[in-house]
């Protein structure tokens, strides 16, 4: 009678789905309580390394650029360990504590204990790798939670909307609470005191979003819950995670489409392109900081939209549609830009406020096709499941998270070299530097030009990708039989 309360029967296509309960879905969100306050602390990483280890700036970007590699490398690693382990409390809560255990043991190192005692460049790197297995092993783990609380199409983009939410307010919070409170506490520097202290607050955040999440997930973290469709278990082997990446065809068309946007819209959100377009363009650099709070509520609401859009309509279909509204806003903008003189939007005018308007409206839309994304993801994992009767959520993030990881980090590059392209060889776009049409143009194309280029590749593989509403329900129904058939056959 238990396993039964879990599960709903849609009236539409007659599919018996999985369903979290609304407080486990808040639950599990608070993963964002974890993610979002290391990556807070983590940000800080350079100065500790600098004030804390006593390394030069130039010698700490070579760490972080290697360790990040390493990063993305440890991704799709993490997949052999998740398929080993499987004890009779699961899986989930047990990597999650392990890996948030690692990291937390790393990062107190790096910002307490190890600090200020001149180790120098040995040991920040070790405490930073040893920090980058246990991000990996927490983080990655807490992926593949999704589609294991619920695969009803209706509900899963809701559970992104919850993840979204927290992921907007958190740091928003942690950085009033590590400025503004904890800071001037500390003489307002960034010294060895404030980033012990600040370890210390943002780890015990994480610890709490630690025992949430378990508390979340615990229902659904167990044995029988992670096993594929065949009564025969075969240990996950390399070969196993080619053959995936080989053979999954909506995998290889969310990676072109996730990752072309993600490089697009990370040169487009590196400073020195912010810089041209807020400090020299509009000439006002506090807009774009006002925009970012301003714009909290209305891409929560939007993620709403999308996430009700998705559920009558499918992942696949609202990805399409909302990038096509993403596409034309993106062409409005840039003909905006052409047309008026933009330094008028900074004088707080009529334009100021269509500036604000399509803004918002396009950073609205893009969250449509982010809540789509995460649900379309467990989709992905679904369809692995019914194809190869495997269980492997850990091989699709992990593997998507280093392709991504290995190609978002050439938009610094990406962003260095169109600046330097218009002279900016030894210096960097400072606000209040005289506008050229160099400066105009590059900025439009990287803050426009790119990111359309990003979601005519979305549309295309999506041409490529079979996985609508209609073939996701196809999906589970095939699951679902072959889960009984394989009962029976164990029986």
């Amino acid at each position: 009678m238990a396993k039964e309360k879990k599960l709903t029967q849609s009236e539409i296509d007659g599919v018996q789905y999985r369903r979290a309960k609304l407080w486990q879905i808040i639950l599990v969100a608070c993963n964002a309580f974890i993610g979002m306050s290391i990556y807070s602390l983590i940000n800080m990483a350079s100065y500790a390394a600098s004030i804390g280890f006593g390394i030069s700036t130039a010698v700490v970007g070579v760490i972080l650029t290697c360790t990040r590699i390493l990063d993305g490398v440890t991704d799709p690693m993490l997949a052999f360990i998740y398929d080993k382990v499987n004890t009779r409390f699961g899986k989930i809560r047990i990597l999650i504590i392990i890996g948030f255990a690692i990291e937390a043991l790393a990062l107190m190192a790096m910002y307490n204990w190890a600090a200020g005692k001149g180790l120098g460049i040995v040991a920040f790197t070790l405490c930073y790798v040893v920090y980058v297995i246990g991000y990996t092993i927490a983080n990655m783990t807490a992926l593949t939670i999704n589609p294991l609380i619920s695969n009803d199409p209706k509900q899963r983009p809701t559970i992104s909307v919850w993840s979204t939410a927290l992921n907007y307010i958190i740091p928003m919070v942690l950085s009033i609470a590590l400025n503004v409170v904890l800071l001037p506490k500390f003489g307002g520097t960034y010294n060895t005191e404030f980033l012990g202290a600040a370890c210390k607050v943002c780890l015990a955040i994480a610890a709490v979003g630690v025992v949430l999440v378990c508390i979340g997930v615990s229902e659904y973290d167990k044995p029988e819950n992670f096993a594929g469709l065949t009564t025969k278990k075969e240990n996950l082997k390399l070969k196993d995670m080619i053959a995936i990446i080989k053979n999954n065809r909506p995998l290889q068309c969310y990676i072109v489409s996730a990752a072309s946007d993600k490089i697009a819209q990370q040169t487009a959100s590196q400073s020195i392109i912010t810089t041209m377009m807020n400090g020299i363009i509009i000439g006002n650099m506090g807009l774009g900081t006002t925009l970012t709070v301003v714009g909290m509520l209305p891409s929560i609401i939007f993620a709403i939209i999308g996430a009700k859009y998705a559920g009558k309509h499918g992942s696949q279909l609202t990805i399409v549609t909302w990038t096509r509204i993403c596409i034309v806003i993106s062409v409005v903008m840039w003909a905006f830009f052409i047309i008026i003189d933009p330094t008028k939007i900074a004088q707080m005018g009529v334009f100021t406020v269509i500036y604000v308007i399509l803004t918002l409206a396009k950073n609205g839309a893009n969250m449509c096709v982010t809540t789509a994304s995460t649900a379309f993801m467990s989709d992905i994992i679904d369809y692995e499941l019914d194809r190869s009767g495997r269980y492997v959520p850990a091989v699709i993030t992990g593997t998507y998270s280093l392709i991504d990881k290995v190609i978002s980090s050439f938009s610094a590059v990406m962003a260095t070299g169109a600046v330097a392209l218009i002279g900016y060889t030894t210096t960097m776009p400072q606000p209040g530097d005289a506008l050229t049409p160099g400066i105009f143009w590059v900025t439009m194309i990287v803050m426009f030009g790119l990111p359309i280029i990003g979601w005519i590749c979305t549309l295309i593989a999506m041409k490529f990708c079979h996985l609508t509403k209609a073939d996701m329900v196809e999906v589970q129904k095939r699951i679902a039989a072959k889960k009984a058939a394989a009962q029976a056959e164990g029986k």
